[in-house]
């Protein structure tokens, strides 16, 4: 595989008048051509902060990248000038924000917005920039395109405007399209209908997708490989069925756990305890330990290195030592009772 994107111990800090917050801690992930990478883990992890520094939407003066590097086709992002990710953001990489309607300008246009990036990256004339918009809309499945094209935001329903910014980020047929909780606000039909279209999007035109999200339900729809975030750093790696079938690290099984059984007969819902760590003061040893019920002295002082379980599959966790006492996931974390 073409391996497109490599962000290679990322370490993002935004600094406050409280002091600086470590939001993002080496973390280290690739991604190939066509692929789809999920990644997880609870709100305040560090994934939409890691996503944005691919961007370089960090803000002004607060945020900075400390060290690492994000190679995309070899080109170091993290060293690049404005002028250069101007080029490149919207182009080659593009990005689906969370709420579609603080994403959209309420004053403009659907084809006003949709044109903006064609006319800038692609010289389209506007007749042509207009004609590709009408396109783009009927390609996410607006109906009567060409008559909404020239509709304001307020005028589409909750998943209408979602297929419009999807539309607005595929534009230019970006080789890396970062989709950062693309669902959260739409109710279960609509969620499955986005999902569908950027899987039969993503076979279309071959585009690489950065899937962020808490639920993992929507990374058994779409992705093909899982990053689990926690604290800031990322705990395991693998493919969907390592991570759904086979987890190693207690905080994923935690994940898992949490996730509402169709034949459960429990009228709780499980929740892990605890909240995350404070990244202002972030734990020396493993960001789980202080939650963790397997905890040993070991995770509290040290933070593990990653482990290989199979040549796709990594934790960094002590459980996974030859000296740590043998573990086994609780039964309400492995899908489909898998051992």
């Amino acid at each position: 595989m073409e391996k497109l994107l490599e962000l290679d111990n990322l370490h993002v800090s935004f600094h406050t008048y409280g002091g600086e917050v470590k939001a993002v801690r080496g973390v280290s992930f690739t991604l190939d051509k066509g692929e789809s990478l999920a990644i997880v883990g609870e709100s305040g992890s560090g994934k939409s902060v890691t996503s944005k520094a691919v961007m370089r939407l960090l803000p002004n003066k607060i945020g900075s990248i400390k060290e690492g590097a994000i190679r995309f086709q070899g080109k170091d992002l993290a060293k690049a000038t404005e002028r250069e990710m101007e080029k490149i953001r919207g182009a080659e990489i593009s990005m689906i924000f969370q709420d579609p309607m603080t994403s959209l300008n309420p004053t403009m246009t659907i084809g006003k917005q949709i044109m903006e990036g064609l006319r800038k990256h692609q010289n389209m004339s506007k007749s042509e920039a207009k004609e590709r918009s009408i396109n783009l809309l009927k390609l996410v499945g607006i109906p009567n395109p060409e008559l909404r094209v020239d509709e304001y935001p307020h005028q589409f329903s909750g998943g209408m405007r979602q297929r419009v910014v999807i539309a607005i980020a595929l534009a230019c047929n970006p080789k890396v399209l970062i989709a950062d909780e693309p669902t959260t606000a739409l109710d279960v039909t609509i969620q499955a209908q986005i999902l569908d279209l950027m899987r039969d999007l993503q076979d279309k035109t071959g585009t690489a997708i950065i899937l962020i999200t808490h639920d993992l339900g929507v990374v058994a729809n779409l992705a093909q490989r899982v990053a689990v975030m926690y604290g800031g750093m990322v705990v395991e790696t693998g493919t969907v069925d390592e991570i759904f079938y086979k987890p190693k690290h207690p905080y994923t099984w935690g994940l898992l756990a949490s996730m509402p059984k169709i034949n459960s007969e429990s009228k709780e819902l499980l929740a892990i305890p605890g909240t995350p760590p404070d990244l202002m003061n972030p734990p020396k040893g493993c960001p789980f330990a202080a939650r963790c019920p397997y905890a040993m002295e070991v995770c509290v002082d040290h933070m593990p290195e990653a482990t290989n379980v199979t040549s796709s599959h990594k934790a960094a966790c002590w459980l996974l030592d030859e000296r740590a006492p043998k573990v086994e996931p609780p039964e309400e974390a492995l899908v489909g009772g898998a051992r």
